[in-house]
């Protein structure tokens, strides 16, 4: 398995590379360490050079963000993946309505708003054929990442390429 541009020993909120790894092998791909890296291929096949892609939210944690219910609570594939793009060629390939903050943070690519980032469209059909539930798609800057590392103490799963260090 090819692994991430991350040292083993990094910890964000918490959580080490590896556990947060092993945590998304064993909610979203049952088990599966090929299927995980067949996403990340999937990811890296189609996402612009330079771009880093992470996992975010309860796959990489286990558990929701706001009530602490576990991955899937309300049945097998109810929960989604969290896939943010992070680089300012991923932030382009959003419309300008389609941002929290303009070229800065997008809304994610979801079944509430699919026609934000067309271009993305493909490959979020095809990765929910690969793992069987919704996958949302994010677009963000290098530097969101980080505040949301450093300051909201989130942790997130680099899949790859690399966030640069603000």
């Amino acid at each position: 398995m090819t692994e991430p541009n991350v040292s083993e020993e990094t910890v964000r909120g918490g959580l080490s590379e590896s556990e947060m790894r092993d945590n998304v092998i064993r909610l979203a791909f049952g088990g599966d360490p090929t299927r995980y890296e067949q996403f990340c291929e999937a990811i890296r096949g189609a996402i612009p050079p330079g771009t880093a892609a992470v996992l975010r939210g309860s796959a990489v944690t286990g558990v929701r963000h706001g009530d602490k219910a576990p991955f899937d609570a309300d049945g097998p594939g109810t929960s989604d993946l969290d896939l943010t793009l992070v680089g300012a060629e991923a932030v382009a390939l959003y419309k300008l309505e389609g941002f929290f903050i303009p070229k800065i943070h997008s809304r994610p690519v979801s079944e509430k708003d699919p026609d934000i980032a067309p271009g993305l469209l493909p490959l979020r059909d095809r990765l929910m054929k690969m793992v069987g539930r919704p996958v949302n798609i994010q677009g963000t800057r290098d530097w969101v990442m980080y505040l949301r590392e450093h300051v909201m103490g989130q942790p997130y799963l680099t899949l790859c390429g690399k966030l640069e260090t603000p």
